[in-house]
């Protein structure tokens, strides 16, 4: 493995964990740049196919859905639509006429690269402000040997079950990336052909072992059921992350969605299998864990 590419990743890494524990504006903004850098990716990508889509208009009301979500989470639902009509609305007015490509393209990016990931933001916001002892809404631990003693209870909700899913996608991508290459046979998708079904079970086996671990440290109600639910939800929508990624990057012909990062490629070819993983860990924390802890 090229020394460029263990290099870029150990600073992505790196950069992403200490945006992580910081959280408030700081994990804001690293997503905003995450999302603008995302977003003239994505439609690179579109525009190779001859698609025009309304790309500073959907750039920029997505950045306002990050804002409004670390303002208030509860109102950033209500935003997509808004921001669709909005991106609609500008097309419409265009001296060349608009297409249905051009139209759902615009969408698409607003959900797909915005939207979706809004949700990393709300979730690491999930119990922060009672224990933010930052300017701008962030946190710092004071004393690292309490935490740990505590088993990270200490720690806000948003902040631990942020960090359990990171660490599912990486077990869950480097699982696969090695049983895969060494074990796997059969091939998963002609959208990605070295992928292989070995390789994506024991990427998901991965993720699942990795949850039920953090659950039972953390002490999450009934760990067994909650770690292997969340591990099955992570793994999967990694997978299916990665996936997608990969068929757009195969309708626009091209091998990477860019070259910003050495050795990794585009800031989507790094970034696919947390696309629809936020969204699902949101509502499995807020909606799902409370049933399970009352059941």
């Amino acid at each position: 493995m090229p020394w460029s590419r263990i290099t870029s990743g150990i600073l992505a890494i790196a950069l992403a964990l200490v945006a992580t524990l910081l959280g408030g504006w700081y994990f804001t903004i690293a997503i905003a740049v995450i999302v603008f850098l995302g977003h003239q990716e994505y439609f690179n990508l579109v525009r190779a196919r001859g698609i025009v889509p309304a790309a500073k208009t959907t750039m920029f009301v997505s950045q306002v859905l990050l804002v409004i979500c670390t303002v208030d989470g509860s109102l950033a639902d209500a935003v997509l639509p808004l921001a669709g009509t909005f991106i609609c609305f500008y097309l419409l007015f265009q001296p060349k006429m608009a297409t249905i490509a051009d139209i759902s393209a615009s969408i698409m990016g607003l959900f797909y690269v915005g939207y979706l990931a809004s949700f990393w933001v709300r979730l690491r916001a999930l119990g922060s402000a009672a224990v933010s002892n930052l300017p701008l809404g962030g946190y710092w631990p004071t004393t690292w040997a309490e935490i740990w003693q505590q088993h990270f209870t200490y720690l806000p909700q948003g902040l631990t079950m942020t960090l359990l899913t990171f660490l599912c996608i990486w077990a869950a991508d480097i699982g696969a990336y090695i049983f895969g290459r060494f074990f796997g046979k059969t091939p998963l998708s002609d959208i990605s052909p070295k992928k292989t079904v070995e390789g994506a079970v024991f990427g998901i086996t991965a993720s699942v072992a990795v949850a039920l671990a953090g659950a039972f440290y953390l002490h999450l109600p009934r760990f067994m059921i909650t770690g292997v639910a969340l591990g099955l939800l992570i793994g999967i929508a990694s997978l299916l992350g990665d996936l997608t990624e990969s068929m757009l990057k195969r309708d626009a012909g091209v091998k990477d969605s860019g070259q910003l990062i050495p050795g990794h490629g585009g800031i989507l070819d790094r970034t696919d299998s947390y696309i629809f993983t936020a969204p699902l860990v949101y509502y499995f924390v807020t909606l799902l864990l409370p049933l399970i802890a009352n059941s």
